[in-house]
């Protein structure tokens, strides 16, 4: 994420032109929380659920873990009104709180329903099985309905599975699960180069020098082995967590604008990462899903979406948009509840952004960041405001 790297001097601290020392870059950072890839491997960073589905920008769930128990250590009920792929939520009921979740992103809502509902294990293992058996006998017959969109991104083996599985959906009590299978080989199951997942920019039709894995690759044919490799890394992953979860606390995922929505609460703080202006579609991340599984999508009340880029309008746009969100979660929040920050103010928008919701910082700090999620190198750096 290299558009976003920002100076270690201090959240919104101006810097001079040198580069800052060694000493200079760590005396402003928490190093409790800026953990490298030797402290934090991506096999922690993605554990359980939380690598039910790829999501570009998510925040690691060890952040989630301090940040719960340094600035919300009594809290029972907390609130994410970005809440992406259910990051806080997850960590909120696998430390005994109960959270709620609010997403414009219709994929986003599946996503953290999935990883947060209760299931019968038995019964889960049972349908996952079993829709493996149905794929195994398909016939290679694609079911009759035309999309352009899988016509050209996907080979007409891979593009028939796909369809073949979506149409067993309905037939299963946890057709949802099914759905993030679905979602998960699609994404991988793509006409597109290897080392190009998160961002492919057209259909790649023939062989091709791949730098992932330093030879002649060519585009993926089949879907079966990724629907048949999801479906059972989906079922021990979610096994695990039922493990780890605290019994009782529960999820509530809430597709909406949080601008605008009226939220149960009270709730005792929130702990949420609020989109960057102009870095990410969300819902054009998810395009596969979306088109598959006909989802509905709001990608006109996304806030900071890529597409809109970081002009003066843009991020005038953003400030307020992101200021109501904060202002209406307020309004669900008991006296003196802590709202915890996870963002790279490098535009030093948010104390605008949290005076204009009534909220005021009580601390901010900054941590380093080796990387996200998954595998992809760089590093930025991210502030942490808390305000009340």
């Amino acid at each position: 994420m290299p558009s976003e790297i920002g100076d270690a001097a201090g959240p919104w601290n101006s810097v001079g032109t040198m580069a800052p020392t060694q000493d200079a870059l760590y005396r402003g950072l928490d190093l409790d929380l800026s953990w490298s890839e030797r402290d934090l491997p991506e096999r922690e960073r993605t554990k359980h659920v939380h690598r039910l589905h790829p999501y570009l920008g998510k925040f690691v769930p060890q952040l989630v873990e301090a940040l719960l128990e340094r600035h919300l250590p009594r809290a029972t009920s907390v609130l994410d009104p970005f809440a992406g792929s259910g990051t806080t939520l997850v960590q909120s009921l696998e430390s005994g709180r109960d959270a709620t979740g609010v997403d414009v992103a219709a994929f986003n809502c599946l996503l953290m329903s999935v990883k947060t509902a209760e299931y019968n294990l038995f019964t889960l293992e049972t349908e996952l099985r079993d829709s493996l058996r149905r794929l195994e006998a398909f016939d290679g017959a694609r079911p009759p309905r035309p999309n352009a969109y899988m016509d050209a991104w996907y080979a007409p083996k891979a593009a028939a599975e796909l369809a073949f599985y979506r149409s067993l959906i309905e037939d299963y009590e946890h057709g949802d699960v099914l759905r993030v299978v679905l979602a998960r080989a699609a994404r991988s199951a793509r006409r597109t180069t290897h080392f190009d997942l998160d961002f492919p920019r057209e259909p790649q039709l023939g062989e091709y020098w791949c730098h992932k894995h330093r030879k002649t690759c060519r585009p993926v044919e089949s879907a079966e082995h990724f629907l048949r490799r999801y479906a059972l890394d989906t079922l021990e992953r979610i096994r695990a967590f039922s493990r780890l979860r605290v019994r009782g606390p529960e999820a509530v995922v809430v597709h909406g604008d949080a601008r605008g929505l009226e939220l149960d609460g009270p709730f005792d703080g929130v702990v949420t990462s609020p989109p960057y202006p102009g870095l990410i579609d969300y819902h054009e991340q998810h395009r596969y899903a979306y088109e598959l599984l006909g989802l509905d999508d709001q990608r006109a009340l996304e806030l900071g979406a890529a597409e809109r880029g970081a002009s003066a309008k843009a991020i005038a746009d953003y400030v307020e948009g992101i200021a109501a969100v904060f202002a209406n979660a307020r309004e669900s929040l008991c006296r003196g509840a802590r709202v915890v920050i996870v963002i790279n103010d490098r535009r030093e928008l948010y104390p605008e952004i949290l005076d204009r919701a009534g909220l005021k910082i009580e601390t901010c700090y900054r941590r380093h960041v080796n990387r996200r999620t998954g595998r992809r190198a760089g590093q930025f750096f991210e502030d942490v405001i808390v305000a009340r």
